[in-house]
């Protein structure tokens, strides 16, 4: 059964602190696909459950919140996909869903994605899955400095447009100030040659007062039309500057890794053979695990949820209570460099500046805070800021700048990009692009894996570890 369209007017968020988003107005017909994307605290979440409540008596509503509190016994991908068996269960006509995709393996965001595609009715969705925009939706809600961007297409064809307004207008703004520079240098001619001519002309209107005063008249019309030209300039830029501040693009950091780590060139850092793990004796999870890695390497461990990926990460840092046999040979853990995707290894009662410090003690204090800076802590309350106040992708920011200050010889992340906003989610990229170790990942974002050149899998299925190179 259809719904009549939702109609959105005048539409505010707001909270004590900031606010999200001001006068949005809209309308869904039924059958609308669209994908509601934004930093960390913009609003996503809040906008969904809104449109929730403006729907009408002929709607019937599936909602999935992103966190499930329900079926604790499960893991989160079976609690998910509960809550989406649950909610297609009320055979809806809309469908609204937050992070869908967070904690699924390979196998049910594929299921999921079919599903999705085939679903009739209107699906609004909050999501940070790229893969997910280009196959389910066509239209998507930017929430960006206080208000709700609307566009008509994918991801990648939003960020280009933005690209490209942005180029267009700081080619403007290099052209006004050209100008700008131009009409300044004129102006300053006009009045060298109003008082030149004043100096020289002074002795010889003495007796024609009235061609000394068309003289100050003519200069004073040269200088108000200079003048005016330099105002309408100004006005220009500062609207370009108002645009420009609209189609505000990620910062980009550029990490600079520490020389004084590890050594993190050749050779290998893990070798394993023959092995097995579990938490019982003689129980093994996961038999027959061969596994290489050198420096430099990066691969990732995939699998369906509860296959043992992360008893295999567990075995690798040595952990107490993970039975192992075989053959394992592994770098010490002081250089390995563990993260995972609630920040556990940074210690919340710490500020910033002495999370990187009790790292690097040698360092002065002015490069401590020049470190941070490229990490874009920068303000003085930011820095000074305590760890348990800090936002997710802060904490993903600060324990980069940790890995980047005392580079490990081999880096272990276990779905660190769930729940990451984009502009975070680029952060991390960046900086595990340059990182120069080795990588091992546990991650179900394909998008994710390519960008920060994953090109191995160890695949666990069956209890069973085997490699490949797709």
């Amino acid at each position: 059964m259809m719904h009549k369209p939702i109609q959105i007017k005048n539409l505010d968020l707001s909270f004590p602190h900031k606010t999200c988003f001001e006068n949005f107005s809209c309308q869904i017909p039924y059958g609308s696909r669209i994908a509601i994307i934004g930093r960390n605290g913009s609003g996503k979440s809040s906008l969904l459950k809104m449109i929730a409540s403006l729907c009408g008596e002929d709607a019937v509503v599936g909602y999935v919140p992103q966190v499930i509190i329900d079926h604790t016994d499960l893991s989160g991908g079976q609690r998910l996909n509960k809550a989406v068996t649950e909610a297609l269960s009320l055979d809806p006509n809309i469908l609204l869903l937050d992070e869908p995709t967070n904690h699924l393996d390979h196998r049910n965001r594929k299921s999921l994605m079919r599903m999705l595609q085939n679903y009739p009715g209107t699906l609004i969705m909050v999501s940070h899955d790229k893969e997910l925009f280009r196959q389910c939706t066509d239209t998507l809600w930017h929430i960006d400095n206080g208000k709700i961007h609307i566009f008509s297409g994918n991801y990648d064809d939003y960020m280009s447009e933005i690209k490209l307004k942005r180029t267009s207008i700081e080619g403007e703004l290099e052209l006004l100030n050209r100008k700008s520079k131009g009409m300044h240098h004129k102006l300053m001619q006009e009045q060298q040659r109003a008082a030149k001519s004043k100096a020289k002309g002074e002795k010889k209107v003495e007796n024609r007062k009235w061609l000394k005063m068309v003289g100050d008249l003519k200069g004073m019309k040269a200088e108000k039309s200079q003048g005016k030209k330099l105002k309408s300039i100004d006005e220009t830029k500062s609207d370009l500057n108002n645009k420009l501040a609209d189609l505000r693009l990620p910062e980009i950091i550029i990490p600079k890794f520490s020389i004084e780590g590890s050594d993190t060139g050749r050779g290998v850092v893990i070798q394993i053979s023959g092995a097995s793990v579990g938490y019982v004796e003689n129980q093994p999870i996961l038999s027959g695990i061969a596994l290489s890695l050198a420096r430099g390497e990066r691969t990732a461990i995939i699998g369906d949820n509860g296959s043992g990926k992360s008893t295999l990460i567990k075995a690798i840092l040595g952990e107490s209570g993970v039975y192992k046999t075989g053959d394992w040979h592994v770098v010490k853990l002081e250089d390995i460099g563990y993260l995972d995707q609630h920040y556990g290894t940074l210690n919340p009662d710490k500020t910033v500046l002495e999370a990187i410090a009790d790292l690097v003690p040698h360092l002065p204090h002015a490069e401590i805070r020049r470190h941070l800076n490229d990490f874009l802590f920068r303000k003085n309350e930011e820095v000074n800021a305590l760890v348990n106040t800090l936002s997710g992708g802060e904490k993903a920011r600060l324990s980069l700048a940790q890995i980047a200050a005392k580079t490990p010889s081999l880096l272990i992340l276990d779905e660190i990009s769930n729940n990451l906003d984009l502009e975070t989610k680029e952060h991390v990229t960046q900086v595990l692009k340059a990182y120069p170790g080795a990588i091992i990942v546990i991650s179900h974002d394909p998008d994710f894996l390519e960008e920060i050149g994953v090109n191995s899998y160890y695949k666990i299925s069956n209890g069973y570890v085997s490699f490949s190179t797709r």
